[in-house]
């Protein structure tokens, strides 16, 4: 039987930190299915527009081969949706996440990963604005 792993993130400016996460993730199951956070939820969620667009953040998480389906997501609070819509069996996240996901352990096993560190996109950005 299929084992579906379902993860999210914004993946904008997509590092090292991004791809290991969603390695560790695709490692958990058989099929890798990924939410990219919408510009708008972006914009609510950390007060600011990503450097790419929803649709170039799709098409590069797409692109990986670990990946095997890609969509939007529009809202946080959608998260049980997405579970049942997508038929995971798993629920990853980055341990900055940590508990805020324990309630669907009713519809799926939930599973925390701690980030890579040292890595940060916020940092990433700010290091190329101020040319350091």
């Amino acid at each position: 039987m299929e084992r579906t792993v379902i993860t999210f993130g914004t993946f904008d400016v997509f590092h090292v930190g991004h791809l290991r996460m969603i390695e560790r993730a695709a490692a958990l199951g058989d099929r890798l299915v990924v939410g990219v956070s919408a510009d708008e939820l972006n914009l609510r969620k950390k007060g600011r527009e990503p450097i790419f667009t929803e649709a170039e953040r799709v098409e590069i998480v797409a692109a990986l081969k670990c990946v095997a389906e890609v969509f939007v997501e529009e809202s946080l609070e959608l998260k049980r949706e997405y579970v049942l819509r997508y038929a995971a069996d798993v629920l990853v996240m980055g341990d900055d996440w940590e508990g805020k996901f324990d309630e669907l352990g009713d519809v799926c096993e939930v599973v925390y990963l701690p980030r890579t560190p040292a890595v940060s996109t916020t940092a990433l950005i700010e290091k190329i604005s101020t040319g350091s």
